[in-house]
């Protein structure tokens, strides 16, 4: 992967065995957390090639409110008992959207009136690829 700065191409960081192992050990913590608390519809998105702010992008749906927050709560609470750290978390007062962003996997929890509303799988599916990839 190049990047355009200013007329010159400059190649991005080639990621180490080391991390690429934590990056797969923490989207395997996010779904294994969303299937414990039956997220629905859950999507993965491979977004390394489209964006710099993360590796994956994970989208999924809780039934209601309530749904949606303890999905939310049990997700931060695995991060931190595996290791990953305190996750940054956006929306958790409302829980019709909560986007947690755990560094190499941005998580995005929707009501699935909110979720059908902004469509974020369309948005950032490959262009190759019709179908977003859904696991459960």
């Amino acid at each position: 992967m190049t990047f355009e700065s200013e007329g010159a191409a400059r190649s991005a960081p080639l990621q180490s065995p080391v991390s690429a192992e934590l990056a797969g050990e923490l989207i395997d913590t996010v779904l294994a957390s969303l299937e414990d608390s039956k997220a629905e519809d859950i999507v993965t998105l491979d977004i390394a090639e489209k964006s710099s702010l993360a590796d994956h992008m994970v989208i999924a749906s809780g039934r209601s409110h309530r749904h949606v927050g303890a999905i939310a709560d049990h997700l931060l609470r695995d991060l931190k008992e595996a290791g990953h750290g305190s996750a940054t978390v956006e929306g958790q007062s409302a829980c019709d959207w909560v986007l947690i962003d755990a560094g190499d996997v941005i998580v995005h929890i929707f009501r699935p009136e909110v979720r059908g509303f902004y469509n974020l799988e369309k948005m950032w599916a490959p262009e190759t690829d019709t179908a977003p990839q859904y696991i459960g």
